[in-house]
């Protein structure tokens, strides 16, 4: 029997462990929600923090508003329109039909932690809503900028949750409404300062004053 250098037992039984351990890692990762990581990563709390700093402080005005100043669900690739997109990009192991609708799949709502099997029972949610939007600035933009905002798949500004917790949050800004999942809070705060800093948008003081707290956790 070939005899090993001394040592050389323990440093093949951490090898083993470390095996073991990264294994156990891919199998958790296999295991939660898939879903839960679509949203385009938002940047950092550090970084959202100095973008916060930056934003305009000013009192919101919701005169002339329309939803449908906001051309939203465009075709984005072949039959695919926006909404189709993102519930592609959300669920697990989506199937669609010849329109791009999605016959069947699984979507994890990282708002509430619920799973869903038919895309009926999910909104695309406006992270940063629409209504919120023309507050803040977008009354002032042209409508091709409110098309590329209501249906921007680069920014974290889209994402398939819950229908009914989308209603319910309705044109909320995080001063008033943020996600019951709190383990998702800070994501969210960090993905609406985004969008707000990217797209030049205001924040009026309780909306401030929400967000430094918010990240100030993260």
């Amino acid at each position: 029997m070939p005899r090993f250098p001394s040592g050389f037992y323990a440093r093949r039984r951490l090898g083993i462990l470390a095996a073991l351990t990264a294994l156990l890692a891919s199998v958790a990762l296999l295991q939660s929600p898939a879903a839960s990581a679509a949203l385009p990563t938002p940047v950092s709390a550090a970084t959202a923090r100095g973008y916060l700093s930056q934003l305009t402080v000013a009192a919101e005005n919701r005169t002339g508003y329309d939803r449908d100043l906001f051309p939203h669900w465009i075709t984005i690739s072949g039959a695919c329109n926006t909404r189709e997109t993102v519930l592609k990009r959300d669920g697990t192991n989506v199937v669609t039909d010849s329109s791009c609708a999605a016959t069947s799949g699984s979507w994890y709502s990282p708002y509430d932690g619920a799973t869903w099997t038919a895309a009926s029972d999910l909104d695309i949610d406006h992270l940063v809503p629409l209504a919120e939007a023309w507050d803040s600035g977008a009354s002032k933009w042209t409508t091709a900028q409110r098309q590329a905002f209501a249906n921007d798949l680069t920014r974290p500004q889209l994402i398939a949750v819950t229908d009914n917790v989308n209603q319910a949050k309705g044109d909320q800004d995080p001063a008033t409404w943020v996600p019951s999942r709190s383990a998702y809070v800070c994501t969210y705060v960090r993905a609406w300062v985004q969008v707000k800093y990217y797209y030049d948008l205001a924040v009026d003081p309780a909306e401030k004053s929400a967000l430094q707290d918010y990240l100030a956790a993260c």
